[in-house]
């Protein structure tokens, strides 16, 4: 192959390249048919839009011409990005982990012309330094290996392959409990930081599904040591400066240990599992400090992150991430100085400036990084509202700034992450325009991300593209399974149904139970990973488990039980270090045995079943499964409620947690004071 030939491609990440003098080719079979003809390794580079070390590489060596030039030479080069391909990501991390070397991006792995992996790390800098040897260096010692000492690298190939198998193949190891659980949780505390939250050390990265599995902890055992990890943890995210005081919404995450430095890229995916997280705190806390970022960073969400196309009114889904580099410099669009606060706000500077930590020599690089740190959260009302005009104006100036660049690519598991936040926000804080909002971008990815009644994980430029893998069915049918509860419609039901079935068809293994990350029929993989830890999003398996254990509970229907159980038995362990790893499938779990089922049954015309609905719904806890049916209608066979009706004509209420109810409720206060004493 003699060019490159990204530009035929739609991802942002893809085109950020495609003017290379690398002779970059996307991953698939053609690229792999080059390499076999001509008996070159693959150069495999993954990376995503909103990475900084992959910008400084590609400035570095992949717009170098003498470097270029040593890479076409001597390699097949694939560039892929890893939001496009998740489950190529997941294959060769995991191999660079069996290679012991530490994974992260830019992956810049070698391959067989058969896809094998038998060399790689991340980030080589183009001349040795920071302890790693120069990129061309290393560029000319693997091919030298790879046409000259084939038995070692045949070796490693065999030695690596046998690992990833398997890996795929994991075995039980125990059984799970509530009170395994309360177990994992206890040990998870001794990762908490105990004066800034998140967890020890720097970086610090929000790890909202961490957080969340110890507030499922503080929900179930009531101890306030759960509590207070978590309301420290947001406590701090909301006031540091890894939140976005100017414009709404949360950075990956801080440099630092005190959160004040953010890396300053901005991710779908942080946001919406922090908007959940955030609402859930609320609810106990009424804290005013979380229903204000909540509310910002829905803003900032509808605002800066949706991708609407042309000629198409009121139809959008969400897209993936900003960059952290703006003309070339890392923040620069975000930070400020003294004397621009000065200018901008006049005689609400000097208030703003004590507040917001602005001083003439800067918190960072001679620079202003906004933060907070009001140990009682926000300040009285008067004062807030000359903040929120500040920052108004603040965000005004700073839109006429060259911004990041945004990634517009409609990722279907992120989507239906933000999706499920946005419906269970909304139905929170009393705000229907969040869930229509969820509804809209609900929509657009079941009708514009999909063909012949399975997912797409990618749709952007127009297009539909790339294999669905198990975290698109996992978060869109937990999304379709979310907003059902607080719409009161079951149509999304059937769409939830339907997408676990073909999760089961083209993701299941019948050999050693679970799912894989990748489908069946998806070409050109060595192999098919699974997993149920959690990263930065949650695990396929784990969310899976919570949807086939709100499906069990809504349908009666036993065979979603099975399956949840197959699950649980194969992701198992009795060591709490290997289970705080994978918080998303214990809490599937705990849904799966101890949810909290709400039942409303009265006629969807009177006024009061709907207030009962909603009083359901802004108590909500994290393990809720909320039913409305009318009178007279039989709820599954084996539901605890089964058999009960509406009293005197009159809607009511049945809170039934595991197989035990209580009175029947027929006061919209009375049911949300019983919901938020469970």
């Amino acid at each position: 192959m003699t060019a490159n030939i990204l530009a035929r491609e739609t991802s942002p990440y893809l085109l950020q390249h495609k003017d290379n003098p690398v002779h970059w080719q996307p991953w698939g079979a053609e690229a792999l048919a080059a390499a076999k003809e001509s008996d070159r390794p693959i150069l495999l580079s993954v990376g995503y839009a909103a990475c900084h070390w992959c910008h400084v590489m590609a400035h570095e060596s992949f717009e170098d011409p003498e470097t270029a030039a040593v890479m076409n030479d001597l390699f097949v080069n694939i560039k892929v990005d890893r939001e496009e391909r998740p489950d190529l990501d997941s294959i060769y991390q995991t191999a660079l982990a069996i290679m012991g070397e530490q994974g992260g991006w830019p992956l810049t792995i070698f391959l067989t012309p058969e896809g094998e992996p038998f060399f790689g790390g991340t980030y080589f800098p183009p001349t040795a330094r920071y302890g790693r040897p120069g990129f061309t260096d290393v560029l000319n010692s693997i091919s030298n290996a790879y046409h000259r000492d084939k038995d070692k690298v045949k070796t490693n190939v065999t030695a690596i392959r046998q690992a990833l198998d398997r890996i795929s193949k994991p075995e039980g190891q125990g059984t799970l409990s509530l009170a395994v659980l309360d177990r994992a949780a206890a040990s998870a505390l001794g990762a908490v930081d105990p004066l800034h939250g998140g967890t020890h050390g720097a970086p610090k990265f929000p790890q909202p599904s961490f957080f969340k599995f110890l507030w499922h902890a503080h929900k179930r055992t009531r101890s306030p040591m759960f509590r207070e990890a978590v309301t420290l943890t947001l406590d701090n995210l909301c006031q540091g400066g890894i939140y976005d005081h100017a414009g709404g919404g949360f950075a990956r995450y801080a440099t630092d240990e005190v959160w004040l430095v953010p890396h300053f890229e901005k991710m779908l995916y942080d946001n919406a599992l922090l908007i959940e997280l955030l609402t859930y705190a609320w609810i106990e806390t009424g804290s005013p400090l979380y229903a204000a970022r909540v509310a910002e960073t829905v803003a900032w969400a509808l605002r800066d992150m949706v991708s609407a196309p042309a000629g198409r009114a009121n139809a959008f889904a969400f897209v993936s991430a900003y960059d952290a580099d703006s003309e070339g410099e890392e923040g620069k669009y975000y930070v400020w100085s003294a004397a621009e606060i000065d200018t901008l706000l006049g005689a609400d500077a000097s208030r703003f400036k004590t507040i917001y930590d602005v001083t003439p020599e800067g918190n960072w690089e001679g620079h202003t990084i906004l933060n907070r740190r009001v140990p009682d959260g926000l300040a009285d009302a008067a004062t807030e509202a000359m903040l929120a005009r500040a920052r108004a104006n603040l965000l005004a100036v700073r839109a006429k700034r060259v911004p990041p660049l945004r990634d517009d690519k409609v990722l279907t598991d992120w989507n239906g992450l933000m999706i499920a936040a946005l419906a269970r926000a909304g139905s929170v804080f009393g705000r229907p325009e969040w869930v229509e909002a969820a509804k809209t971008a609900y929509a657009f990815v079941r009708e514009n991300a999909s063909a012949d009644g399975r997912l797409r994980h990618t749709w952007c430029a127009g297009q539909a593209r790339h294999p669905a893998v198990l975290d698109d069915y996992a978060n869109m049918s937990r999304a379709a399974l979310v907003l059902a509860e607080v719409t009161g419609s079951p149509d999304a039901i059937a769409d939830a149904k339907a997408w676990v079935e073909a999760a089961n068809a083209y993701h299941w293994d019948d050999a050693g139970k679970g799912y894989f990350l990748s489908a069946s029929d998806t070409p050109n993989l060595i192999t098919r990973s699974k997993s149920a830890q959690d990263n930065a999003v949650p695990s396929g398996n784990g969310t899976m488990l919570e949807v086939l254990a709100r499906l069990h509970h809504l349908t009666g229907d036993a065979a979603y039980r099975e399956r949840a159980e197959d699950l649980v038995r194969l992701f198992s362990t009795a060591e709490p270090q290997q289970l705080i790893h994978r918080p998303v499938l214990l809490m599937g779990f705990e849904m799966l045995e101890r949810a909290t089922r709400v039942v409303v049954v009265g006629a969807k015309t009177h006024g009061e079943t709907k207030a009962l609905a909603d009083a359901a719904l802004r108590a909500a806890p994290p393990t809720l499964v909320l039913t409305q049916i009318a009178p007279g209608a039989a709820l599954p066979a084996g539901h605890p409620a089964a058999g009960k009706d509406a009293i005197g004509g009159q809607p009511t209420a049945y809170v039934c947690v595991g197989q035990t109810c209580g009175l029947p409720i027929q006061d919209g206060a009375a049911l949300e004071a019983a919901l938020r004493a469970i």
